[in-house]
């Protein structure tokens, strides 16, 4: 044995420089992190414990955020640079999965997961106590945000008449419909609905949380209207509990996608002779419902249409039509009166 060199080592452990190595060896560097291997790590421990959509989106995002950036990349070595550097490419479709032009809410929305995966290794640390990361180098860099979003609110008259042409789309698209109208929830949940989530006794719909963008799980009640459509949907579909509500017209056992949805939509406003509009989709109908019942308490708003933070409904949902505002200030003139 080299007893110098384990007097050494020993006198600099006493200092408090090294740990001792019993075998004569120097304490092993940790492997340097890499970008690659953070999100490999991201991946497997966070990523699993949000919603369906949202794990979907991670997956989306890390491949893109690693070709761009390279697996190989040192995470503490991101900079303003690279930041704007990924708002430019991301704005012009140069790179993500669609391979087309994206808005601002798409490039801050991929931007948020990013400085979330940052922010987790700042404050994650490794078998041997150290911080993955010493600190989010894109920590307090601006997010695009876009000035004017496009929220359109289905009206009553346009709901009436995509209604009124449903059946003669598909029953699925008008229980879809009803659905989306009485609930308030999204298109994806509703489309994964299965019999088993139906409680026509009790009059609730079960809203599972692998099916909901937010993870949230919850039960509401189901209006009349609701009921109807379903009993009607249970005589078309009739099936075992696990059964979906709203099966794929070509596999029954699965539900319908979300191409399909998009593809009956279409169909129904063209029917219903309404021009195309941006924005008026199946979550305008999310935004009607949220509008509809802006007179309620926003604890009740978000229990009934899975909501987590009413900060998201305020901000994004509620839009007050000319009606609703006069109302207020009659309100406020009988008040004073």
């Amino acid at each position: 044995r080299d007893w110098a060199r384990a007097k050494r080592q020993a006198d600099e452990f006493a200092a408090g420089f090294a740990a001792p190595d019993l075998n004569g060896k120097a304490e092993a560097e940790p492997e340097p992190l890499t970008l690659g291997k953070l999100f490999d790590i991201y991946g497997e421990e966070v990523t699993p414990t949000k919603g369906r959509y949202s794990r979907g989106h991670d997956r989306a995002a890390t491949r893109m955020f690693l070709r761009f950036f390279g697996r190989n990349r040192d995470p503490a070595t991101l900079s303003q640079r690279d930041w704007d550097r990924f708002i430019r490419e991301r704005r012009a479709g140069r790179i993500g999965p669609s391979g087309r032009p994206v808005s601002d809410r798409m490039v801050e929305y991929d931007l948020k997961f990013l400085i979330a995966v940052l922010n987790w290794a700042a404050r994650s640390r490794d078998e041997h106590g150290r911080l993955l990361l010493d600190r989010n180098p894109l920590k307090g860099l601006r997010k695009p945000t876009e000035k004017n979003p496009t929220r359109v609110v289905l009206t009553e008259e346009e709901y009436g008449a995509l209604l009124e042409v449903s059946g003669r789309v598909d029953w699925r698209f008008r229980v879809a419909l009803v659905l989306a109208h009485e609930t308030g929830h999204r298109i994806g949940a509703i489309r994964h609905l299965r019999w088993l989530d139906i409680d026509f006794e009790g009059r609730t719909i079960l809203w599972r949380a692998e099916h909901d963008k937010s993870g949230h799980e919850h039960v509401t009640p189901a209006t009349g209207e609701a009921l109807e459509v379903l009993e009607g949907a249970r005589k078309s579909n009739p099936g075992p509990g696990e059964a979906p509500v709203l099966p794929a017209p070509k596999n029954p056992s699965k539900s319908m996608g979300p191409g399909v949805a998009r593809v009956w939509w279409v169909r129904a406003e063209r029917l219903a002779g309404l021009e195309p509009k941006r924005g008026r989709g199946w979550h305008s109908l999310r935004r009607k419902f949220a509008s509809d019942l802006m007179d309620q308490p926003l604890k009740v708003l978000c229990e009934l249409g899975g909501w987590k933070e009413a900060r998201t409904v305020l901000q994004c949902y509620q839009q007050a039509d000319e009606g609703q505002l006069r109302t207020a200030l009659e309100n406020r003139r009988r008040a004073r009166a």
